[in-house]
């Protein structure tokens, strides 16, 4: 890989992408924190129809729908207020379609919940010759922890700690792995190449199925262990199964449920084939009747899954708001 000479400023105009939803207290720590960042031109900023004063904190600080420079200078920060919650999914998809609208070579993409550090931009940037490639995601309550387990390419092993990703990286880089839309960059060219994430998942798939597209589409893909980006732990990841021969993603919430097994089903099968989408309803099956007994939830999953392979993507409205 080449990277650029030590302290020659990057020529791509880099626009930040933030999608919020009823988060206000993040959302402004984290623009806070993307105005110190100096290697951003612009913040583009997506609010999901929020109803906790988002949308008048972005009106009364400046920003605006277009192209109108924020009063005292530093980066202009834009926002659109979607006419209804359209999830992380629509969200991105529109954030990123605004993006390239404004000229943007490089997009990075990140929620409102999360934080980079002040000089993960800059380390990304110093790693040239990539598509989409983002930082290491690091649970904001314990940075030696991963947010998101990573799986090492080339096995079956599971990280779940700083130090291992450390040393399975080379040169500092875990090429062929990024956790999507957490601090994460992505080149005008992949997304004219690939399209933009599938809006109608609304949550949960969205960054899995753009990665796939964009591996499928040939895309050079990293993670940057120098990089960081801080995210609250979650515990709806990996919960034991089988006698802990595998884990389950399980959630309290059915929003979250209905739209991950929905959205993963159509992930595998379109990616990976029918066996792996049939495996995932077999866990499914599993979980719910043996680790956690619950007929709600499998008529839930069932439900779900069958509104995906019919096309409808519609169901998950029922949990909204």
């Amino acid at each position: 890989m080449t990277e650029p000479p030590t302290g020659v400023p990057d020529a791509r105009r880099i626009v930040a992408v933030v999608v919020t939803f009823n988060r206000l207290a993040l959302l402004q720590r984290l623009v806070a924190r993307l105005r110190e960042v100096p290697e951003v031109d612009e913040i583009l900023v997506l609010d999901n129809a929020s109803t906790d004063g988002t949308g008048d904190w972005l009106a009364s600080s400046g920003s605006t729908p277009e192209g109108v420079a924020t009063p005292g200078g530093g980066t202009r920060v834009l926002a659109r207020t979607l006419t209804h919650n359209r999830g992380g999914a629509g969200g991105f998809h529109d954030g990123l379609a605004w993006a390239l609208e404004r000229g943007a070579d490089l997009a990075w993409l990140m929620d409102d919940d999360g934080i980079p550090a002040r000089d993960c931009l800059a380390a990304l940037l110093e790693r040239d010759g990539f598509d989409f490639w983002g930082p290491a995601v690091l649970a904001e309550q314990d940075p030696s922890r991963l947010c998101f387990p990573i799986r090492l390419p080339g096995g079956t092993s599971v990280v779940h700690r700083m130090a291992e990703v450390e040393l399975a990286a080379r040169d500092g880089l875990v090429e062929d792995v990024v956790i999507p839309f957490n601090g994460v960059l992505v080149t005008r060219d992949l997304v004219e190449r690939i399209g933009l994430p599938r809006e109608e998942f609304f949550i949960w798939g969205d960054d899995v199925e753009y990665l796939w597209r964009a591996r499928r589409a040939g895309a050079r893909v990293a993670t940057v262990v120098g990089a960081h980006f801080l995210h609250p732990a979650t515990d709806d990841l990996g919960t034991p199964m089988m006698f802990g021969r595998t884990t389950y993603n399980h959630s309290p919430s059915d929003l979250k449920h209905y739209c991950m097994a929905r959205n993963n089903l159509l992930n595998l099968r379109d990616y990976h084939g029918w066996p792996h989408a049939l495996a995932f309803v077999a866990k499914t099956l599993w979980f719910y009747t043996l680790t956690r007994p619950s007929v709600a939830r499998l008529r839930l999953s069932a439900a779900a899954m069958g509104s995906g392979l019919r096309g409808d993507f519609t169901g998950h409205e029922r949990f909204l708001p």
